[in-house]
């Protein structure tokens, strides 16, 4: 393996069903990596705490708000967390409290610092979860987007001050 894939940092966002928050957070965080000309050196994925939706395609409206901002969705599908993501993924990333408590029963002791919840990378929004617009109207899918495009510029500040870019 080259030096370069060694260095292959990989986050992981998580939410529920895999099929709004988290498939919404890979979606944009990809594209901020790819125009900031780092999409070769973070891998992203996104999954969900449950299996309900696996295999299905994000909510179509994730999509729309995304495409409505330039982000494309559409080829993601929902996967649930696997045992092995806990080792293979350096930054664990829960849309919410709940999310973050079951992925805490699930991880390894030793591995639990790669834990975080979204919103803990942008403390000036004064939320503590992303919330789950599934129930609700597009509105809700906007304000989704605009908490993970914030949270995921300083996910993003945080793994070059880590120094893992």
């Amino acid at each position: 393996m080259s030096a370069k894939k060694d260095k292959l940092t990989k986050v992981l966002f998580v939410c529920l069903g895999n099929i709004c928050r988290s498939p919404t957070a890979e979606g944009v965080f990809r594209d901020l990596l790819v125009r900031r000309g780092l999409a070769d050196k973070i891998l992203v994925d996104s999954a969900g705490t449950s299996g309900w939706h696996v295999g299905e395609a994000p909510d179509a409206r994730s999509q729309q708000e995304a495409l409505r901002r330039g982000v494309d969705l559409s080829e993601q599908r929902s996967r649930a967390v696997a045992p092995s993501d806990f080792e293979r993924f350096d930054y664990i990333v829960a849309m919410d409290e709940d999310n973050l408590r079951e992925l805490k029963k699930r991880c390894p002791k030793e591995l639990q610092s790669r834990l975080y919840r979204c919103t803990e990378f942008a403390p000036g929004l004064g939320l503590r979860d992303v919330p789950d617009p599934y129930y609700g109207g597009a509105d809700g899918f906007a304000r989704v987007f605009e908490i993970i495009a914030e949270s995921t510029r300083g996910l993003l500040a945080t793994i070059e001050d880590d120094g893992n870019v």
